[in-house]
């Protein structure tokens, strides 16, 4: 079945030019396409494989060397000049989220590696995406230290495999293509800065428009070759633009004039480092040859400050992504070089094909409150969010790694061997030939190399860091909204949410009031939507604190069937009131009952006033948590009160 036609896609022309852009100019870095689901961001990056011009390459090289210019230290090398070759379709390889390292970057047989002194290497995902599209879906989902090895093979052109002192190296030039769905949680910065451009799409509200695709959707289901055959011309034509751009790419001239624009505009929005220059400046020349021009012009340098700034202007923790158009129509004014204005004329003029704009960023808009009793206070905003610190699950867990609590990881600092098929992760190789040695003798070993048999591989069995899930439960009866109480509340709630990004945790948020409690996130690596949902957070009602315990326990129940490897972090913000309904003392010492022992959990205590009556503590008692004062939060409180501790024992 022949994939869905580039140009019959509807609408997202920032999208539809970044591609092309970067299809133009590998250089660029990629693109990170950010969007809700269903707007058919995976639909068009497939697409474009079939507009890229075909790759010659050599023969029976399974690298995807470049018979012109092969690659000199190609494993599967060297090759003579003149080596038969063939020509290919670009390649559009997808990686899978749970992809393991050994199939992204390629593996080495450490057994035929000690028996015959050979390398002998297995290419991954990244040698196959060589002169090609790689594609990751649900790119924010990816482990980091994938992320970080894509995006470095992506900057540098090649891929390194090392293991116990064996090195191996190729050439890994390829156009990184990302998509997300940022309600399933944000990439770090670091991260966001490594790709090259960034767009932001949104389903379109005009109902002429969803009709069209809609439409254009179900012909193709019905009849894919015949609806692909209806758009064969304009693809053709398409590609034929973008290979004509790639000849002329070499020739665009790049202004000392557009250089200053560019500068000024990257400084005007604040961005750290010069990567983000280098990205524009590239870009903008990628525009020139896709308008046909020879030379940069305000209206390249527009078009690439549009599509390489949103992601890396400096901005708070959870703000969207997203840049000012008068800042930047201010920035290019005031570097606005002289002479005749730009002719726009070309295939790739300042308005993307299709026109129109791209649609603003999310500014990620407050939730309303659920409704409860009468009484109800307007939510408070939160304060500046300050370095919170590190609650820990007790123990040593298997998940997802993180940097919050202690785990058996794939990556981090040695702590012993395992043998095959235990849990199979990097090779071990002072183990494993430690484990063949003593049988040399038996197995008659004639020549240099050693004897090795499956069951003498050993594996480094490593310790670092897993994310968890924090499980927020918050008070948000009457009582939290005297004397501003929820203010300091929130801030400090916040200052977790923080924490709980940077060490790259799964969050919830439950929440009590009046006669019952929500579920008002479910467990996600958004901390934006927390972020988001505490915000628009309201006080209101008595306290039912057992209904609150019972439903964070729930919560907690189905997510160990989902995720079993992510261990719990309960926190629960209250004053330690239970005022709701009979007996609601004794039900809520119940409900804790039934979480002590079973999950790690803290109490931070939201009492304040003279006179406390220190339930907080009393409810911590009962869940086996620590108390915690919502004051001693922040770290550098913590670190403070050790110090006048042991400043006392001193004195």
């Amino acid at each position: 079945m022949k994939p869905y036609p580039f140009t019959a896609v509807v609408g997202m022309p920032d999208l539809r030019l970044a591609l092309v852009l970067s299809s133009i100019s590998p250089a660029v870095g990629g693109v990170l396409v950010r969007g809700e689901k269903g707007t058919a961001k995976s639909t068009m990056v497939r697409a474009l494989a079939g507009l890229l011009p075909g790759v010659d390459v050599v023969d029976a090289c399974r690298f995807s060397c470049d018979p012109v210019e092969p690659d000199p230290a190609c494993p599967d090398g060297p090759h003579a000049e003149g080596s038969p070759a063939h020509r290919r379709p670009a390649r559009l390889v997808e990686l899978p989220v749970g992809a393991a390292e050994d199939r992204v970057i390629g593996s080495l047989n450490l057994e035929r590696a000690l028996a015959d002194g050979v390398t002998d290497f297995q290419p991954g995902l990244l040698a196959a995406a060589h002169r090609g599209l790689l594609y990751v879906d649900e790119v924010n989902l990816l482990h980091d230290h994938l992320v970080d090895t894509l995006l470095d093979a992506a900057a540098m052109g090649r891929a390194t495999v090392e293991r116990e002192g064996v090195s191996v190296s190729h050439a890994a030039r390829f156009v990184l293509i990302g998509t997300m769905n940022p309600e399933e949680g944000e990439l770090r910065p670091q991260l966001l800065d490594r790709f090259g451009l960034t767009v932001q799409v949104a389903s379109s509200r005009d109902p002429e428009l969803r009709v069209e695709v809609v439409r254009r959707r179900l012909a193709y289901e019905a009849d894919p070759d015949g609806f692909a055959g209806q758009y064969a011309a304009a693809d053709a034509e398409l590609a034929a633009d973008i290979e004509a751009a790639q000849r002329l790419l070499p020739s665009v001239k790049l202004p000392d004039d557009a250089l200053r624009q560019i500068a000024e505009v990257c400084a005007s929005f604040e961005v750290d480092g010069m990567r983000a220059d280098i990205v524009t400046a590239r870009t903008a020349v990628a525009h020139a040859a896709w308008a046909g021009r020879t030379e940069v012009t305000t209206d390249d340098v527009r078009v690439a400050a549009r599509l390489a700034l949103p992601h890396r202007r400096r901005r708070n923790p959870f703000d969207a992504p997203g840049i000012s158009e008068e800042q930047l129509e201010q920035a290019l004014q005031d570097a606005e070089p002289e002479g005749p204005a730009p002719d726009d004329d070309g295939p790739g003029s300042g308005a993307p094909p299709e026109g129109g704009e791209a649609p603003p960023p999310s500014q990620g808009g407050q939730e309303p409150s659920s409704g409860g009793s009468g009484g109800d206070q307007k939510p408070v905003g939160a304060g500046e969010a300050f370095r919170a610190r590190r609650f820990e699950v007790k123990g040593t867990g298997e998940g997802a790694a993180g940097r919050r609590s202690r785990a058996i990881t794939d990556n981090g600092r040695t702590i012993g061997v395992q043998p095959a098929g235990t849990k199979d992760g990097h090779p071990h190789l002072l183990a494993t030939v430690r484990a063949a040695a003593p049988h040399q003798r038996s197995r008659g070993r004639s020549g240099a190399g050693l004897v090795v048999r499956p069951q003498d591989l050993r594996f480094a069995r490593r310790e670092g860091r897993e994310g968890n899930l924090v499980l927020f439960c918050v008070d948000a009866s009457g009582s939290m909204g005297a004397r501003q109480r929820m203010r300091e509340v929130k801030t400090a709630v916040l200052s977790l949410l923080l924490d709980a990004y940077q060490r790259r945790d799964k969050v919830g948020l439950v929440t009590f009031r009046a006669s019952g409690a929500e579920l008002a996130l479910p467990p996600t690596i958004s901390v934006d939507a927390a972020a988001s949902r505490l915000d628009g957070l309201a006080t209101g009602g008595r306290t039912p604190l057992a209904e609150g315990l019972l439903e964070a326990a729930r919560v907690l129940r189905i997510e160990a069937v989902r995720d079993p490897l992510r261990r719990p972090l309960l926190v629960v913000v209250t004053d330690g009131r239970a005022t709701s309904g009979a007996d609601a003392v004794q039900r809520a010492r119940q409900a804790a009952g039934l979480l002590a022992g079973n999950v790690t959990s803290i109490v931070m205590d939201c009492e304040s006033g003279k006179m406390r009556l220190g339930l907080a503590a009393e409810l911590a008692e009962h869940l086996g948590a620590e108390h915690v004062p919502v004051a001693e939060v922040a770290a550098d409180t913590l670190a403070g009160a050790v110090r006048s501790r042991i400043s006392g024992k001193a004195a």
